[in-house]
């Protein structure tokens, strides 16, 4: 395509590196209405890729990558970076079954250097990388590229804390590059945030600085102390003095998108030794018009949208999704009890919480990218009697594990965890996937573990959570369920009880979660029994012995991890009451789930109706003779 034949020549940064300098500003503009062209037809993340088009080029065209290696903090920035290193014409593939990957992928590519979706986590890999080249004797650079999100997670200061350090003599030849786009997923916020946007903002910062030139031209002969004046001017207008105490030489910041800033400077940087700190300020969506205006919104395209016109309006969707339906129980439940407080990790859209930020403003808390210091908060304020509920995805609770069993669990505290993205997420993959929350809360001693089966469930479940004095995670998958009118009353579960939901022979299946409903449409052609089993934990035991006693054989349905899972905890019930029965568990297999479509993937492991029945039969037959032991009978 003669729109795109500069960006065509490029096959590899080795490609990219032959350029001539002045050819690459209309090779970043093509690299970026090929992004755009591209996530119009396959959806995925927009405007921090837009927003990252000069870096990229930059990046690869002053490192030798592969060989030098760039380790791209969360990475769903990366689709420049992923058209550079020879997977252009697989951008259509972007995110479904079978295709590239949304983030860096290890095996994907070998520019790939480090696998990434969870933020804050790439200094610390970079640092490793640069330690180990200079272990092995090897002139190599590694390079961190960082968002101001990411910089607020206490990781990320951790790792500066480490890397600023000599390391028995060493010191790490690391490039830190902070992408400063005062953006996250949802508005930043923190007192890190707010004192870069108001220090770094662009008159402020040239306003000082072209005044302490100013100065020093007026006073040629005093050079020592001009010097001098020139470290305390920069100090007092730039946060470096920040990243200097840390050990790194901090340069910046400069325009992200300005080539002829990038480059020399990236140039000087990647000769020098030690640590490094290269601050640059980028515009999430830049270049494309409609996501500059409105970066929240165009974060990430959900489908395919015409870039001409923009994401399609809004349309009320034909049943609510859970998360909403958390959101307006949440709104619900705090007019009812003023001891409710709201959290969240910086996903206030993500999570639902859109309108209770807005009814309840002083209930509210965004803590930023920071997991563990909000399950810790949480605890901090069920200690003074409120009422916590900490609205985080599945796969995010992973990342305050000790502080959920150490801080919350152990001193008991009401905390409810509401587990949003819980089982198959679908095209953001196993980064994303909320496959173990069943797993490694159920173990936890205090912890309770609930599994609504639809939206008027999830209602009940969260109201359910709300009113015990311990800890409760209540699990929800992304999108829509079964479409059951979720109500707008606060009724409860019977605590610790599930239900029969069809009645049937020789077979009964337990379903944990909104895999009732492909169960409940298996078992009409087996004719078997179906119970909602609503909790991993505290199980209904006196339910499962019944069915144990009177079924010959029994499934267990859950749509996440089957070591450790819901299906583990009915095996250990029947052994611990030695009860000896035909038992299958049916759930995620023990491997890390790939990216694509939810329906396809739930296809994929057996967990659609088809998959559940085939199951049955492929294990018992279509009337088996199953034989209970002596013991038993």
């Amino acid at each position: 395509m003669t729109q795109f034949k500069l960006l065509e020549r490029v096959n590899a940064p080795a490609d990219l590196r032959k350029l001539s300098r002045s050819e690459l500003p209309a090779l970043a503009t093509q690299l970026r209405e090929y992004v755009l062209q591209t996530v119009s037809q396959t959806g995925g993340h927009l405007g921090s890729n837009l927003g990252t088009v000069e870096l990229t080029v930059a990046l690869h065209y002053v490192f030798n990558t592969p060989w030098d290696r760039l380790v791209w903090d969360v990475g769903h920035q990366t689709y420049p970076h992923k058209i550079l290193t020879g997977r252009r014409e697989r951008m259509g593939t972007l995110r479904q079954y079978g295709g590239i990957a949304g983030f860096p992928k290890r095996d994907e590519s070998e520019y790939d250097t480090f696998g990434t979706a969870h933020s804050s986590t790439s200094i610390s890999a970079a640092l490793g990388m640069a330690l180990g080249a200079q272990l092995k004797g090897e002139d190599r650079k590694a390079v961190a590229i960082i968002g101001d999100g990411a910089m607020s997670a206490g990781m990320a200061f951790e790792a500066l804390n480490n890397a600023g350090v000599s390391h028995a003599g060493i010191n790490a030849d690391i490039l830190v590059v902070l992408n400063d786009n005062d953006m996250s997923i949802s508005p930043p916020v923190g007192a890190l945030n707010k004192h870069l946007a108001r220090l770094m903002s662009g008159q402020f910062y040239a306003a000082a600085r072209e005044g302490a030139k100013a100065v020093l031209k007026a006073a040629p002969p005093l050079f020592e102390l001009a010097r001098r004046f020139e470290e305390h001017a920069k100090g007092m207008v730039v946060p470096g003095t920040i990243f200097e105490e840390f050990g790194f030489n901090y340069v910046g910041p400069i325009d992200g998108h300005d080539l002829d800033s990038l480059i020399p400077t990236l140039e000087n940087l990647r000769a020098k030794k030690g640590p490094q700190f290269l601050h640059v300020v980028t515009k999430k969506g830049y270049g494309y018009k409609l996501a500059e205006a409105d970066p929240v919104k165009y974060h990430a395209a959900s489908g395919k949208f015409n870039p001409a016109e923009g994401f399609p309006k809004a349309t009320t969707p034909s049943k609510p999704t859970f998360t909403q339906v958390f959101g307006s129980w949440l709104c619900d439940m705090a007019e009812a009890d003023p001891r409710l407080v709201g959290i969240t990790p910086a996903m206030r859209e993500g999570s639902g919480m859109v309108e209770f930020h807005q009814r309840f403003p002083q209930r509210y808390h965004d803590v930023g990218i920071a997991e563990q210091h909000a399950v810790t908060f949480a605890g901090g304020l069920a200690c003074e009697g409120l009422k916590p509920v900490l609205a985080i995805y599945s796969t995010f609770l992973q990342r305050g594990y000790d502080q959920l069993i150490h801080d919350v669990a152990l001193q008991n505290l009401p905390v409810v965890f509401a587990l949003d993205r819980a089982g198959i997420v679908g095209a953001d993959g196993p980064t994303h996937a909320g496959a173990y929350d069943i797993a490694y809360t159920r173990c936890i001693p205090n912890m309770s573990v609930l599994t609504p089966a639809d939206e008027a469930e999830c209602r009940q479940a969260l109201t359910t959570a709300f009113r015990q004095n311990h800890p409760v995670t209540v699990r929800y998958p992304r999108g829509a369920g079964a479409g059951v009118a979720a109500g707008s009353d606060l009724a409860e579960w019977p605590w610790g009880q599930g239900e029969v939901r069809r009645r049937g022979e020789r077979i009964a299946i337990l379903a944990f979660g909104t895999l009732l409903y492909p169960a409940l449409k298996a078992a009409e052609t087996l004719d078997a029994t179906v119970a909602n089993m609503r909790f991993a934990k505290p199980l209904d035991t006196a339910l499962v012995l019944e069915l144990a006693r009177t079924h010959e054989a029994i499934v267990t349905v859950e749509d996440g991890c089957l070591p450790g899972g819901a299906g583990s905890a009915v095996g250990e019930c029947l052994a611990e009451a030695g009860v000896l029965v035909p038992l299958l568990s049916l759930g995620l297999p023990d491997l890390f789930t790939d990216h694509g479509e939810p329906g396809k993937l739930m296809s994929l492991y057996g967990l659609d109706a088809a998959g559940i029945e085939q199951s049955i039969r492929q294990r018992f037959g279509s009337r088996p003779a199953l034989v209970r032991p002596a013991a038993n009978s």
